[in-house]
């Protein structure tokens, strides 16, 4: 076996990971598919601009930001990973970014009722 037929095969076979994984989907298929001769490096070019939206966005995450320290130490966490193109590490980190994100406005929200219920309640009670 030559070396480019070695190296189809194990791009091949890292592409099936990915898949297998759960780190690519049918959309990815799509993108492959408007590869053509006249734009040969398409699907690479959609994969950096993606890898640095991608981090720009988290970025932009972080900085909105207003003390949720665990959503924000996985951002950090997320664009490390963005920026070493680390897709495997960019995929499971989004998952925890997303979970904490999601925990966190859960609480949020929970805290913001209860801060208008005391309002409420101060504002309805007879003055001392």
């Amino acid at each position: 076996m030559d070396y480019i037929s070695n190296l189809q095969i194990q791009v091949a076979s890292m592409k099936q990971g990915l898949f297998d994984q759960g780190y690519l989907d049918e959309q990815f298929i799509q993108i492959e598919m408007l590869q053509d001769e006249t734009s040969p490096n398409f699907v690479e070019d959609v994969l950096m601009l993606f890898l640095r939206d991608s981090t720009k966005l988290v970025n932009d995450i972080e900085q909105t930001l207003i003390g949720a320290h665990r959503v924000n130490n996985e951002c950090w966490r997320l664009r490390e990973f963005c920026e070493e193109c680390n897709v495997e590490r960019c995929f499971e980190s989004f998952r925890i970014l997303k979970r904490e994100h999601a925990i966190f406005k859960e609480k949020l929200e929970c805290y913001l009722k209860l801060v208008r219920q005391a309002k409420h309640a101060e504002a309805t009670s007879p003055p001392k």
